[in-house]
């Protein structure tokens, strides 16, 4: 594995650890990270990012050193960094250049490490230049459909959708996922649920529904709990008033080809 290290962040004029300290793997299917993580270029700064502890547990769990991992919603960088910490060779796709830029600076650090780092602007949809089964694992976190909008003028940028153009668009990404992964190896993607009206709509399993029908098995179905939400006071107060549970969980597919 890459070399553990630390390494000085100097407006801090602290140590930032460069691997997380007493990590152990998740071994259940619920999963909760009150502290989200915070080593190497990791921050919560990219709105809506998950916490590096996923993917940590993703790629350790479903790859090897030396694997190829994919994740077609590069977003803040959190996958490829912990792909590059974990010695696997990294290819980030997003359709926002922002996005991509931001992530190759979150990758720029030195470290002891053989594998490959590759971020580009690109669409989840048609993954151009990347051969059929060629991927080892693929760790992703989509837009959940247009929760949160990371763009104001790309067209292709799928958290303008509403559900249902959404579903479609993400049958497109399952397909792709599909195809270039190799089989027998796995897909991870994180999703959550939204309201409307008042009543839920099951964007996960959805997702998940739409996974399956492009050919991939559901091997587990892990509930993430959520923590640290910016507006939770704002939404206490309304759950009450308008009698509705706040959402407080996403859920992580993981699918083998």
């Amino acid at each position: 594995m890459a070399r553990l290290t630390t390494f000085l962040i100097s407006n801090m004029a602290k140590m930032i650890p460069l691997q997380p300290e007493n990590f152990e793997l998740e071994t259940n299917t619920v999963w909760a990270f009150p502290n989200r993580g915070k080593w190497a270029t990791h921050d919560a700064k990219y709105r809506g990012n998950w916490s590096p502890y996923i993917p940590r547990n993703v790629i350790l769990r479903y790859s090897q050193e030396g694997d190829t991992v994919l994740d077609q919603f590069v977003g803040g960088g959190t996958t490829a960094v912990e792909a590059k910490l974990t010695n696997r060779n990294f290819i980030g796709i997003d359709i926002n250049p922002v996005a991509v830029e931001l992530s190759q600076k979150k990758c720029d650090f030195q470290l002891d490490t053989t594998a490959t780092t590759q971020i580009r602007q690109g669409d989840a949809r048609t993954l151009v230049g990347i051969s059929d089964e060629s991927i080892d694992l693929i760790c992703t976190h989509p837009p959940y459909a247009d929760i949160i909008k990371y763009s104001e003028d790309i067209n292709e940028d799928l958290s303008h959708l509403s559900i249902k153009p959404f579903l479609m668009e993400m049958g497109k990404i399952a397909e792709e996922s599909y195809r270039v992964l190799k089989k027998g190896k796995f897909c991870a993607v994180l999703m959550g649920d939204m309201r409307k009206k008042g009543m839920v709509q099951p964007l996960a399993f959805e997702t998940m529904r739409v996974f399956e029908l492009s050919g991939f098995k559901t091997k587990e179905i892990i509930i993430k709990e959520q923590h640290n939400c910016k507006t939770t006071g704002y939404w206490k107060t309304n759950s009450i008033k308008f009698n509705f549970l706040l959402l407080a969980h996403e859920y992580l597919f993981v699918f083998k080809k």
